[in-house]
């Protein structure tokens, strides 16, 4: 089956994401107002487990994904979880198709590429489903006006070094630092085709550093790889010194384990990464799609991923991991979803173009 671009999804809303006007994270024109606040009734309950299941299509890590899934049935016995976990622009791709061939398969997404949100909620695919925790609780910024979807987990993408390969004073402390002749050969960087999360952070950084630090950044002989996953793995393997780009919490996960990787948050400022969360209207088990997306903002969900994934969370309700860098002190690039949408197949060609892969 021939790929849908997001160019091709876009037909008859790009006037829509050329006109919005966005705040940090994301936000998307007013379509209706929202819905009231949900709560997990013993009537929605019932439902769900009268249905059985919940397909949950995913670009977080797959661990983390499986520990979400066995929480939320642990809590609701009765109520499978299938988690279909892959790269974010893959994600987007088969949901893209499913829906183009009248396939209802998918029951509820997460993607890093906030950007995706604004496409399915223009098409009319989603369905607009308001948990009672992010009505209380979350701000304005991190949930749609519509109720359509919002910030199931923020992460900064950065910079790392393996400590036993570099010395913490000779550590690049920004992105300028990169470019300097001594780390050719050296450094390893994700792919914007793949990743949803270096598909947002290239657009930040083409934006506040301009295309002439990537050609720059190529010249430097980079280790090309895929996810956003993949640099902190191979920086903790110790193939390359430094990584150009990453998760910050696989950065976590893996120091707090006792790997040689410290993470560094360039002078510039970090892109900011935004994960959000929906539910769609042709989900085949609407009652349990309700019921884990209420679950996925509850207090007990957000600290899982905090905990466990290494990622922040916009409910205040949480806590923050002692050892890690509070969210308040990251400086921050500023997201853009809409933007990101408007240039992703130029930054894929221009990105493509530059680093030969």
């Amino acid at each position: 089956m021939p790929k849908t671009s997001r160019r091709e999804l876009l037909k008859g809303s790009s006037a829509l994401l050329a006109g919005a006007t966005l705040a940090p994270a994301f936000s998307t024109r007013v379509l209706s107002a929202a819905p009231p606040a949900a709560a997990a009734t013993p009537e929605l309950i019932a439902a769900a487990k009268k249905e059985g299941k919940v397909v949950w299509y995913t670009s977080v890590d797959l661990p983390l994904a499986e520990k979400v899934a066995k929480s939320f049935e642990a809590k609701y016995p009765g109520i499978a979880v299938r988690v279909e976990r892959t790269g974010a622009e893959r994600v987007f791709q088969r949901i893209g198709q499913e829906y183009g061939s009248n396939i209802s398969a998918v029951d509820v997404a997460n993607s890093s590429d906030a950007a995706h949100f604004i496409v399915w909620k223009n098409q009319g695919w989603l369905e607009p489903f308001m948990p009672e925790d992010v009505a209380k609780f979350y701000p304005a910024e991190h949930k749609d006006p519509d109720g359509a979807f919002a910030s199931f987990r923020v992460w900064a993408c950065i910079i790392a070094y393996n400590t036993s390969l570099v010395k913490p004073e000779e550590a690049p402390k920004s992105f300028a630092d990169l470019l300097d002749p001594k780390w050719k050969n050296k450094i390893v960087k994700a792919h914007p085709s793949y990743s949803g999360t270096i598909m947002t952070a290239t657009y930040q950084m083409q934006r506040d550093l301009g295309w002439g630090y990537f050609e720059k950044l190529a010249a430097q002989s980079v280790m090309q790889v895929q996810s956003s996953a993949d640099p902190p793995k191979r920086l903790a393997l110790g193939e390359r010194a430094v990584m150009a780009d990453g998760n910050e919490y696989n950065i976590f996960q893996l120091k707090e384990t006792g790997r040689p990787v410290e993470p560094v948050y360039a002078t510039e400022g970090s892109p900011l990464i935004v994960g959000p969360t929906g539910m769609f209207k042709r989900a085949p088990n609407p009652n349990a799609a309700k019921l884990f997306c209420h679950y996925s903002f509850t207090p007990e969900c957000q600290q899982l991923i905090i905990d466990v994934g290494g990622l922040r969370s916009m409910h205040p309700q949480t806590k923050e991991k002692e050892g890690r860098r509070p969210w308040k002190d990251v400086k921050v690039m500023k997201d853009d979803p809409a933007a990101v949408e408007k240039m992703s197949e130029d930054i894929k060609q221009r990105y493509s173009k530059l680093f030969k892969v």
